[in-house]
């Protein structure tokens, strides 16, 4: 093609791009998060993937235009705590009946439905064989449907710890990639995670309950060790999230710079004190006590993991009440795939009975995750340059904050999802 035409064509793609017109969302209501307040009649516009107006009463005339008339409309939820790659119908030794590429698979099945129950963004706190890195970039290319996923990659603990392989015995030699056992160690295992495509860091500060030989409560790796793995994640740019159920470990982590307690079981007053203190968010999940409890046996979950869940369980919620009343800073955290995925949102109604206004519960899934995640502005709002990620409801979520266990549409990146 001559010059003067390559440039012409240009000209007109450019011109076109300039005319395309922004996609709406238009609804009943909005609730909008940061005030706790609904705004009637919302229209929201959008373009290229982002929020571009918001605004009230209708779409502009012959606009294209995502109808959700009838519908309560709220940010798209923030999920902090989730293992894309695995399943709560394996458990025990179950899982190794399959070749190592199901668990990828597996991951695809996940995302794609926690997209569909309202979680737009999902942080993933571990995985295997960097099962959820590739997942990651497939939705990015549009190869498939999912939430925007926050990714750790394998988590760092100490050898024989409760993130290190403690189920097969020493002649399958199986060990993970991430574990150390100095600081000098864990500096080069953040800086190997982040090198294969970590977006943040997590380390296992004490045992825990899916492991063998590990008890919840019992510190795994010392304050310099920790110290080291915050240091090295911030010095790269990266968030550092630490799985932390005993007391002495979540103080521990407090004190090494990590950003955010993961489980925080067994968190005592001071380490409700230093958390407050420190503006360090509280990552706790507690509603996958039930499944585990009433479906782990049949799942093949061993009688040692299930005796630590009953051991951690009430402390968990009774500590979570005792945080929340104190003004800790919360994220909503399920760790979807010790249950079911598509089951998260029944974990909203758990956070307010046990002290949580339906509006708290809801920021902790949209603002203060956004805000743990180095993401506030970009997700978890409905406000002019964030992600144009929406929810939609058919009833009033601040009155019953259930509402989120059934959501009607889901709109990622401006298009609603099938």
């Amino acid at each position: 093609m001559p010059k003067t035409l390559l440039f012409a064509s240009a000209i007109l793609v450019a011109s076109t791009a300039a005319l395309a017109e922004p996609t709406y969302v238009v609804a009943d209501r909005m609730l909008d998060v940061e005030s706790g307040k609904y705004i009637a009649n919302p229209v929201i516009g959008m373009d290229d993937g982002k929020i571009v107006s918001v605004s009230t009463g209708a779409a502009p005339d012959g606009a294209e235009v995502i109808d959700l008339t009838g519908h309560t409309i709220l940010p798209g939820l923030i999920d902090m705590h989730v293992h894309l790659d695995g399943r709560p119908e394996y458990g025990g030794y179950s899982g190794l009946q399959f070749t190592d590429r199901f668990w990828t698979f597996l991951a695809a099945a996940n995302a794609d439905k926690m997209l569909k129950v309202g979680f737009t963004t999902v942080r993933n706190v571990g995985d295997t064989d960097y099962n959820v890195a590739g997942l990651d970039q497939a939705i990015e290319e549009g190869w498939l449907q999912g939430p925007r996923i926050v990714n750790a990659n394998y988590a760092l603990g100490a050898t024989g710890g409760h993130c290190d392989e403690t189920f097969l015995p020493p002649s399958f030699n199986r060990k993970s990639p991430a574990v150390g056992d100095s600081p000098e160690e864990l500096r080069k295992r953040v800086r190997e995670q982040r090198k294969y495509g970590a977006e943040v860091i997590k380390a296992c500060a004490t045992g825990g309950v899916f492991s063998r030989n590990t008890a919840p409560g019992i510190q795994q790796l010392n304050l310099e060790e920790l110290t080291a793995i915050a240091e090295e994640t911030h010095f790269w740019g990266l968030k550092a999230a630490a799985h932390a159920h005993g007391a002495a470990g979540i103080k521990a982590a407090i004190l090494a710079g990590f950003d955010t307690i993961e489980h925080a079981s067994f968190i005592d007053d001071e380490g409700i004190r230093l958390a407050k203190e420190r503006g360090t968010f509280l990552s706790m999940d507690i509603f996958n006590t039930e499944y585990t409890l009433s479906e782990g046996e049949k799942n093949g979950v061993l009688k040692e993991n299930l005796d630590k869940e009953r051991l951690v369980s009430k402390a968990q919620r009774d500590n979570f009440s005792k945080a929340h009343k104190a003004g800790v800073k919360m994220v909503f955290g399920s760790d979807a795939g010790v249950m079911p995925h598509e089951s998260v949102p029944g974990q909203f109604a758990v956070m307010v009975r046990l002290g949580m206004t339906p509006l708290e519960a809801i920021r902790a899934a949209t603002i203060n995750a956004a805000d743990a995640l180095g993401q506030k502005g970009q997700v978890g709002t409905i406000a002019v340059g964030a992600w144009a990620d929406i929810i939609a409801v058919d009833g009033d979520v601040l009155a019953n904050v259930r509402e989120l266990e059934d959501v009607d549409a889901v709109v990622k990146g401006g298009k609603l999802v099938e």
